[in-house]
């Protein structure tokens, strides 16, 4: 293509210059651009507004729960185990009522967990990985292992993206500790010009397909990610096989992603 200036007649004969193509591109995608990056702003200024509402509808939902819910559960169990240390060993009715304060406890466990979740966000001086590592010191057992693997140059990134990218990315995790089983797990987050790619793997049972491709009105986690995906313009894919664990991509072009001066 020609870069140089042409000189061409104007209607009374005499020559002037005319731009090169590539000049005339350029001068369009300047002025394409000066029309398109205030409403860039708008968007990124309503997403951060949108996420904060979220945020403090989260805190709200989880001290509702902490109040109500979880905190007559607790009661209850100390109520059911005070009754069942009353009664004689080899009452018949006792056995039932030890499988009834166990799945209590498993209940209360398991809100825990969900009240941590609610809470959480990354802090804004960790990066995304150090937000994934602290997660798993915090949530994980011993027994199971955690690989994160970093490619490319890390980037910052806009703090609303990023929130977005560790829920989903925790989702991910969280669900591989509470429902497959697996004894590892792998993160690997990879960075380039195009693109922000992470994926979360796991050893454990695997999710039936047809539960990945249909989704389940009681499986919230799955909606939830491919949700928060859809809102930061993300595509999400989910591989999985019963025997054959779990595979979760997340892949966000790179313009939306990193954060850069405006």
């Amino acid at each position: 293509m020609n870069t140089f200036v042409r000189r061409v007649p104007n209607a009374i004969g005499n020559e002037m210059l005319a731009p090169s193509r590539d000049a005339i591109s350029r001068a369009v995608e300047q002025v394409q651009g000066s029309f398109r990056n205030p409403y860039r702003k708008q968007s990124n200024q309503e997403m951060k507004l949108r996420l904060e509402e979220r945020r403090k509808e989260r805190e709200r939902i989880a001290r509702e729960l902490h109040d109500t819910l979880f905190q007559g559960f607790l009661g209850a169990s100390a109520i059911l185990y005070s009754a069942i240390e009353q009664i004689p060993g080899d009452a018949p009715t006792k056995p039932s009522l030890n499988r009834a304060l166990q799945l209590m406890y498993r209940v209360i466990d398991e809100g825990r967990m969900v009240l941590q979740e609610l809470r959480s966000s990354p802090a804004s001086s960790l990066s995304l990985e150090q937000g994934l590592r602290r997660l798993w010191d915090e949530l994980a057992p011993p027994s199971v292992q955690l690989r994160i693997f970093i490619k490319g140059h890390p980037k910052t990134l806009k703090p609303a993206i990023e929130e977005q990218i560790y829920r989903i990315g925790r989702e991910a995790m969280v669900n591989g500790l509470r429902h497959s089983g697996a004894t590892s797990m792998e993160v690997n987050v990879e960075y380039s010009p195009r693109r922000l790619r992470m994926v979360v793997s796991d050893n454990g049972c695997g999710i039936d397909p047809q539960l990945v491709r249909r989704g389940k009105g009681s499986h919230w986690g799955l909606v939830g990610m491919r949700e928060r995906a859809g809102s930061i313009g993300a595509q999400l894919r989910i591989w999985s096989c019963p025997g054959a664990g779990t595979q979760v991509e997340l892949s966000i072009p790179g313009d939306i992603a990193a954060d850069s001066p405006v």
